[in-house]
Order: C-alpha cells, then sequence, then structure tokens
C-alpha cells in the first residue's frame, strides 16, 4: 500500500535533493579549506570541457534535442490558443506570464531534475565529486534555454503558417 503512495515523479525529486543536500556539506567544506567557490571559476570552466567528453556526453545532445521537442509542441499549443509567443510573453504580457510560467514549469520540471541527477552522476564518474551548485546551473541551463528558444519560435512558425493559409482561402 506505501508503494502505491510513491510515484516516479516524486522518487525522482526525492533522489535529488536527497543527493544535493547530501553532497552540500562536501562542498561548503571544500569553499571553507580552499576559498575557491568553484562556480565560475577557472576550475569550472576546465571541469566543462572534461564533461563534453567524459561519460555521460551524450546528454548534452539528448537533453536540448528532448527540450526542442517539448517547447515546439507548446509553441504550437501557444499559437492555437493565441497567447503571444513564448518569451515575449514572458517579458511584456502580464495577462499571459503566470499562464506560460506554469505550463513551461509542467512540461520541463522532470526534464531538469533528470538532468540535475544525470550531472552528478558524470560528476561522481569523472571527477569522484559532487558541486552541487554547478548541477544546479548546468542542468538548467541544457533545458530551458533550448525550450525557450524553441517554444518562442514554433509559436511564431504556427502563427505565420496559419494566418498565410487563411488569407490564401480568402483569395
Amino acid at each position: 500500500m506505501f508503494m502505491a503512495l510513491i510515484s516516479r515523479r516524486s522518487l525522482l525529486y526525492t533522489v535529488v535533493i536527497s543527493i544535493l543536500l547530501l553532497s552540500l556539506p562536501g562542498a561548503i567544506l571544500q569553499l571553507v579549506r580552499t576559498g575557491d567557490p568553484y562556480l565560475f571559476g577557472e576550475r569550472f570552466f576546465q571541469d566543462m570541457v572534461a564533461r563534453l567528453s567524459g561519460p555521460g556526453r551524450l546528454r548534452f545532445v539528448l537533453q536540448p534535442t528532448v527540450a526542442l521537442i517539448l517547447g515546439a509542441r507548446d509553441g504550437w499549443k501557444d499559437a492555437r490558443s493565441g497567447c503571444p509567443p513564448f518569451l515575449w510573453g514572458l517579458l511584456f504580457s502580464g495577462r499571459h506570464r503566470s499562464a506560460l510560467v506554469r505550463s513551461a514549469f509542467e512540461s520541463v520540471r522532470d526534464l531538469v531534475a533528470i538532468a540535475i541527477l544525470l550531472d552528478i552522476i558524470s560528476q561522481i564518474l569523472i571527477f569522484r565529486n559532487v558541486h552541487p551548485g554547478a548541477a544546479l546551473l548546468l542542468g538548467p541551463v541544457l533545458i530551458s534555454t533550448p525550450y525557450a528558444l524553441s517554444r518562442a519560435l514554433s509559436n511564431r512558425i504556427e502563427k505565420f503558417r496559419t494566418h498565410s493559409s487563411s488569407s490564401a482561402s480568402v483569395r
């Protein structure tokens, strides 16, 4: 009965949060010991290059690809429902902003959690260490940037396509 109450989503979030919390004392100790905050330091950028060629490098292709697909799907939905393009709506349309943020979060929350978890795993495999700040930064960036751009662009394309097809049928 207890297992029925646990969903894959809650298990995923629990694992990610637990690993991040468990790695936090080590990251703080390293900061105190070395004075190096790691994030955006020289070693951080060197490690980024190592991640591109080490175990888990396929995720630098797969995760943005999935984010592009989800963004395109949501952009088409936005166009059909009359919402402005995603980035434009976030910045300039107060009326649509909360709905856009909510739908974006619902679309990519699991993917972001998986991205964070995969970054943690790749850090363990490559560096034998976990930098929680880097995992919290890199995972969401791999997802949010292609998602936002794809959602905005697909909205524009869909609106242009439906506008040009409706104006062609009027002639």
